[in-house]
């Protein structure tokens, strides 16, 4: 059958739906097929700032960027820090949105506005809720946390709370599971309202507490979905650049691999050591995909 040259009812629809695909497909090619492969592609070459211009003649090094990222002092700290950071933050934001979607599981007077408000971090811009979350940690005394410690006699002196190594790092966990437990919430949420109420009525029958009830009955039929949400948290979290970026730069504490893939590319303009940076990162996170994927989901 020729898809230009259509005549039936079956062929004229069949040449709509490759029609409607190809706008699809031109973006997906050309903002994620294509900067995926390109990437791998310049991993392996010399590209700086002095043969950008010309980058499909760079020089072909082989492993030689993979090796100067391995033995750069800031990697193993990065990769160090990726990993505590991807997994509390994770688990922080799962824990947070199974609280907030047991709350909103029941009946009360305002629990559509309670809803909404649980929704705004979620969909308000990054840019505007960083900014504000470093307003109020401002390391003067005109930082609202500071001032309120402050005047309640906690402190004796203004906290530097994105410029303390430790503390900057625990801050930005914090953002992260605030920012992003309402997506946790919903998910929960959606699964918590399908639980089947005979179980509920059965547990009371046999005397079962709401402890007991929560452990044997709502966790294990939520199993499936913390343990995917886990899964998808995780990854986004290794990967996530914009959060960090706009707290504190990756300093004090806070450089992970996102950033520092930044670093190589923008800041030293040496574009196969940042691309390497990110073959690395991908490499880490699918060799744990698999592994949870068939050891924890059983996939």
């Amino acid at each position: 059958m020729s898809i230009l040259k259509a005549k039936t009812f079956e062929e004229k629809e069949a040449r709509l739906a490759y029609l409607l695909i190809i706008p699809t497909f031109i973006i997906v090619v050309g903002l994620v097929i294509f900067p995926a492969v390109f990437s791998i592609w310049i991993s392996f070459h010399n590209v700086t700032l002095a043969n950008i211009n010309d980058v499909f003649h760079a020089k072909f090094v082989g492993l030689s960027n993979f090796i100067k990222v391995f033995k750069d002092f800031a990697f193993s700290g990065a990769v160090k820090t990726t990993i505590f950071y991807s997994f509390v933050s994770t688990l922080f934001t799962i824990i947070v949105g199974l609280i907030a979607s047991l709350i909103l599981n029941r009946k009360f007077f305002g629990r559509g506005l309670v809803r909404a408000i649980f929704l705004f971090s979620y969909v308000a811009p990054i840019v505007s809720v960083a900014y504000i979350w470093k307003w109020l940690l401002n390391p003067t005394q005109s930082g609202v946390l500071n001032w309120a410690l402050l005047e309640l006699n906690t402190i004796s002196e203004p906290i530097s709370w994105l410029g303390t190594r430790g503390i900057t790092l625990l801050i930005v966990i914090l953002f992260q599971g605030w920012r992003y437990f309402p997506f946790a919430m919903l998910m929960i949420l959606a699964r918590l309202q399908a639980i089947d109420k005979t179980l509920y009525e059965a547990a009371n029958v046999d005397g079962a507490n709401v402890l007991q009830k929560f452990w044997h009955i709502t966790i294990p039929e939520l199993r499936y979905v913390l343990g995917t949400l886990f899964l998808l948290r995780l990854m986004w979290t290794f990967n996530k650049f914009d959060d960090i970026f706009l707290l504190t730069s990756g300093g004090f504490g806070t450089k992970v691999l996102p950033i520092l893939t930044y670093e190589f590319s923008f800041k030293t303009f040496n574009f196969g050591k940042g691309s390497a940076t990110a073959m690395i990162l991908f490499v880490i996170l699918a060799i744990f995909m698999v592994f949870y994927m068939r050891k924890v989901l059983e996939w």
